[in-house]
């Protein structure tokens, strides 16, 4: 059955369309520095909706949807023509955000930053959905792909930015995590935009070879095999953090109830940091902090701690008590002035 003209042309509009935005010209220098600049400071400010805002100047799924449709049209022109402006892309914004972090190394990393450290399953399922996204937009009529282009490049830019603003302040651990996530979600994006480029019928030459899908995996097979291993990793990452999120309820959950115990006390928040060790695994420090009359002593504090879950990195467990005396007072005078720290 032959395809219409029209959606030969239209097709060959998209394709157009794919070609002009993987181009390298000043305007995507720009563009971008800018994205960048808008990103990093609402990194630093830690706000996620200028970090959002930002995405709105962000030109770099332009060139991703070009190595897309370079790989389903076997086309090794615009495939390397599309490596090209995304490398430079991410240059521009690691560059910019790298002198930005340089410039104000002053300001202490926010949360915003460092949530972009530590990309694990989830990451690359948003990616490749956000990808498919993408695609469909672009090759849809009736769909607006600058705003999926928007989205898409909060998966981008940010975490580029991060990983220039870390190694910046010398924490170049946190940036290599940071640019791990940036790497995830260029290699998802691109595998699931020639998903859909392919399976809404942009297969300009696997359509007459008779093995389209095999071509077609064959085309990615680089892709897959990185998404494959990035799955494995992430994986790993995600059963490491569903842990340490377990874990740390259970701290809290553990020392709550023993706080309670003892009359007009009680738990008013519980911090965990992790302290390398020079030939082990190190220590991890539980800093509680508890309100009450009368403080618990060392050997409740010792009780307290044997009490709690063993820490899943395998690393030793410290608690560490700030305790805040408090008095209660009501008309009757004050409250819980006999009352003692008490385990049981």
């Amino acid at each position: 059955m032959s395809v219409p003209a029209s959606r030969d042309e239209w097709k060959e509009r998209v394709r157009e369309n794919i070609r002009q935005g993987a181009e390298l010209n000043a305007a995507f220098v720009s563009m971008n520095a800018l994205a960048a600049t808008i990103a990093t400071y609402g990194l630093f400010a830690n706000s996620p909706a200028i970090i959002i805002g930002a995405m709105i100047v962000a030109l770099l799924l332009g060139p991703i949807a070009g190595v897309a449709l370079a790989l389903v049209d076997s086309d090794l022109r615009l495939l390397w023509r599309s490596l090209l402006t995304l490398s430079a892309g991410t240059m521009v914004v690691m560059v910019t955000a790298f002198i930005i972090g340089l410039w104000h190394s002053d300001i202490p990393i926010t949360d915003e930053i460092v949530a972009r450290t530590a990309p694990n399953l989830m990451d690359l399922m948003v990616a490749l959905a956000g990808g498919a996204a993408g695609a469909y937009a672009s090759t849809s009529p009736r769909l607006s792909a600058a705003l999926v282009g928007v989205a898409i490049a909060t998966a981008l830019v940010p975490p580029l930015s991060s990983a220039s603003v870390l190694i910046a302040h010398g924490e170049t651990g946190l940036g290599l995590g940071a640019l791990l996530l940036a790497f995830t979600n260029m290699v998802a994006i691109q595998f699931a935009f020639s998903s859909v480029l392919w399976l809404t019928g942009f297969r300009r030459l696997s359509h007459t070879s008779g093995l389209s899908v095999l071509t077609f995996l064959r085309r990615n097979a680089v892709s897959l095999g990185i998404l494959l291993l990035l799955s494995i990793v992430l994986t790993a990452s995600l059963h490491r953090a569903i842990a340490q999120q377990l874990f740390e309820t259970a701290v809290r959950t553990t020392l709550g109830q023993v706080v309670d115990h003892s009359t007009g006390s009680h738990l008013a928040e519980v911090r965990f940091d992790t302290v390398p060790g020079s030939a082990g695994p190190g220590t991890t420090i539980v800093r509680a902090v508890v309100r009450g009359p009368l403080p618990p002593s060392a050997s409740q504090v010792a009780a307290m701690e044997a009490q709690l879950p063993a820490a899943p990195d395998g690393t030793a467990l410290e608690l560490r008590v700030r305790f805040v005396e408090t008095t209660v007072i009501n008309r009757d005078g004050r409250l819980y002035k006999d009352a003692g720290f008490r385990l049981d």
